[in-house]
């Protein structure tokens, strides 16, 4: 007689591993600015990943351990994972692809196909180009998902730090009329929002006409809640990304770039009435959408301040909000200035006095504007120092001398809590 014998299914190690702590791993991997490719030969400019590159990051993380549980922890398995040959190790390869099939299936990363540069005869007319070797190498690309999980994570990482459980929006001290009631009712004024107090405006009638049925209301009648008014704010993160932000062994880069994360999550969530835009400045400036932040790695060389500034204002001046705000990312002092004819001027030999006063001249527009110019300098050289001591002075903004580590730190608590401080 056949029998057929059942056993325990355990499930694959792959399919164990939780992609979210996974990503959250390979942060760095998918946001890196630049810095590796100074030490590992990787192109500065290019944005995309290679999926091998993919592979040794997720093995890398696979081998710090906790991501796989120890139950299916084989000897063999654990013997793979501390073989410094396990990239060759063909049941690894499949462990890794399986793991990256996961992550493209919950869209954590976007595969593509290899590209092969075409013949001449189909490329477009008048771009024939020269031979170039194929690129077979299969690319990917992170997703909006991504982004918006780790700039989540980020922020809930520092606000932990910070002892924070719970924020919310910009209190003042005026009080309006709204949904949320914070203050004794009013007599309703034209152009309040109708929050009525219902039992106040009955007492008036019935107060006025007496106790009868039907209750007549008059316009006098209406009374009116009253909330604490909250203010909207405009903000431009101002980024650095000139070629310091990744030298003297220090990546500057990517804690900003997660920082930036972190506030547009904080803002889109807990701040819906305030807008965010973010500008890059190097040798020039350019507003660059928040998506594509993630993407974006150092270079070039200088630090062009007033053009940064130029752009920033453009933005804000745009904003109908109470307020507005830039918040300026930086670990050098001003060494670029783009001229009238549009030629860049570059000097990165101390404090250039054209530059410097071109800059201040662009500082002092933003006060007329009343636009804040919040500081957070990530190296403290005297000339850094004594310049933002000067823009500090001019906006009446604040200057956070920081770093990389306690960068979000301060700039979280200086957005949350608007008090007017310095922190040396």
């Amino acid at each position: 007689m056949k029998y057929i014998r059942y056993g325990k299914y355990t499930g694959e190690p792959a399919d164990a591993v939780d992609l979210e702590d996974l990503v959250r791993r390979l942060g760095d991997f998918f946001l890196q600015s630049g810095f590796q490719s100074m030490y590992y030969g990787i192109s500065e400019m290019d944005p995309e990943h290679s999926l091998e590159a993919l592979r040794e990051a997720i093995l890398r993380a696979l081998q710090e351990g906790d991501l796989l549980p120890e139950d299916l922890l084989s000897d063999g398995l654990r013997q793979m994972l501390q073989d410094p040959n396990a990239m060759e190790n063909e049941s690894m390869r499949q462990l890794l692809d399986r793991l990256i099939e996961r992550l493209a299936q919950e869209g954590f990363i976007n595969p593509e196909q290899p590209q092969v540069t075409p013949p001449p005869d189909r490329t477009p007319a008048g771009q024939l180009g020269r031979a170039q070797e194929r690129n077979t190498d299969a690319r990917f690309e992170i997703t909006d998902k991504t982004i918006d999980f780790l700039g989540f994570k980020t922020l809930q990482d520092l606000l932990g730090s910070l002892g924070k459980s719970s924020f919310g929006r910009h209190d003042t001290r005026d009080l309006a009329t709204g949904v949320e009631s914070g203050g004794v009712s009013r007599p309703y004024e034209f152009g309040d929002t109708l929050n009525l107090d219902v039992s106040e405006t009955l007492f008036n009638a019935v107060r006025r006409e007496g106790a009868k049925v039907p209750i007549e209301l008059n316009y006098s009648d209406l009374m009116v809640h009253q909330c604490e008014y909250q203010s909207s704010c405009a903000t431009v993160v101002l980024l650095d990304c000139s070629h310091s932000m990744i030298l003297y062994g220090e990546d500057r880069f990517t804690p900003a770039k997660r920082v930036a994360m972190a506030l547009s999550h904080l803002i889109r969530t807990q701040y819906p009435g305030d807008s965010l835009s973010l500008v890059l400045f190097h040798d020039s400036a350019e507003e660059l959408p928040l998506s594509a932040l993630a993407h974006v790695q150092v270079g070039p060389y200088y630090t062009n301040t007033r053009e940064g500034l130029r752009v920033a204002q453009r933005i804000l001046l745009r904003e109908k909000k109470d307020m507005r705000q830039i918040i300026m990312i930086t670990d050098g002092k001003p060494s670029a200035l783009t001229l009238e004819d549009g030629r860049i001027y570059k000097n990165a030999f101390g404090l250039d006095p054209f530059v410097v006063s071109q800059t201040l001249e662009e500082v002092n527009k933003c006060k007329r504007a009343g636009i804040m110019i919040n500081t957070f300098m990530l190296a403290s050289d005297y000339s850094l120092v004594h310049f933002v001591q000067t823009i500090t002075k001019m906006c009446r903004g604040k200057a956070y001398f920081t770093t990389p580590y306690t960068l979000g730190q301060y700039l979280l608590m200086d957005y949350m809590s608007r008090k007017t401080r310095q922190i040396h």
